[in-house]
């Protein structure tokens, strides 16, 4: 089975999951400069693999 779309794939999936938990655990945090960094880093990681995927390469093995 080919995988059509990204958010079929389960570390996409994982990777929101980890967004979610971070912006919860960090939503009572003061320190915003920190904050801000981490929750931007969490988000990017499912941005990261949404765009690796639309590149549409094989993979060189």
């Amino acid at each position: 089975m080919a995988v059509k779309k990204f958010e079929d794939l389960l570390v996409w999936q994982k990777a929101q999951d980890f967004a979610v938990a971070i912006y919860q655990n960090f939503s009572d945090s003061r320190d915003y400069s920190f904050k801000d960094q981490i929750l931007r880093a969490s988000i990017s990681i499912s941005n990261n693999i949404a765009e690796g995927f639309d590149r549409s390469t094989n993979p060189v093995h």
